[in-house]
This record gives structure tokens, C-alpha cells and sequence, in this order.
């Protein structure tokens, strides 16, 4: 798992996944999310899912986990570059009533 995470503008970070997200991934993937949320005071995270190969029920409880955060400050999440089987389990996990789903980066950060 590879995760570069960039500021996209004055309050929304892209975090930029690759590999697969299993119980070992989610653990990096908290700590540098949580630590670039509380060191540049962000409120909002697109999670962009274009190189992720595989994802498990620790990526969705690592959503879960960030969407939580946040929406004690009023913050958001989105996701973009979503595969079909990724899809799937947003669906089956019920993610997309607490995460929203665009077509692209700058739909993102328009509306999120």
C-alpha cells in the first residue's frame, strides 16, 4: 500500500491510494490521514481509489473511522476513480449514505 496525500485546496485533502487496503494499510492510512487533518486543520478528504487493487472490511471501518472524525467539525468525505469492486462493497457496507461518490476531482471539489 502507497498513500500520497496532497492538499487540494484551503480545506480538502486528496489522499491518493495504491495497492491494497487490508488491516495492515489502514493502520498507515489513519495515522498519516489523522496527522495531516490536525496539522493543517482540514475538514474535508477525497479519497481517490484509482490504484487501489483490493479493499476489505478494515477499509471500510477505516472510513467509517475518518467520516466520524470529521463529522464532529463538520467535515466531509468523498470518494473518486472508484472500480466496480470497490463499488460493490461501498454498496453492500452502506458507505455511500455516509461518503459521497463523484465522477471526477474537480466535481469533488465543487461540490464537496
Amino acid at each position: 500500500m502507497d498513500v500520497n496525500i496532497e492538499i487540494l485546496n484551503r480545506d480538502i485533502i486528496k489522499v491518493n491510494l495504491k495497492g491494497e487496503i487490508d488491516h495492515h494499510a489502514t493502520l498507515v492510512i489513519k495515522e498519516d490521514v489523522d496527522n495531516y487533518i490536525e496539522k493543517h486543520k482540514l475538514i474535508k478528504i477525497l479519497f481517490n481509489f484509482k490504484d487501489v487493487t483490493f479493499m476489505d472490511s478494515s477499509g471500510v471501518g477505516m472510513i467509517i473511522g475518518r467520516y466520524r472524525k470529521l463529522q464532529k467539525i463538520g467535515g466531509r468525505i468523498g470518494v473518486v476513480n472508484i472500480t466496480p469492486k470497490i463499488k460493490r462493497i461501498f454498496q453492500m457496507s452502506g458507505l455511500f449514505t455516509l461518503v459521497s461518490c463523484f465522477n471526477n476531482e474537480r466535481e469533488a471539489i465543487d461540490k464537496l
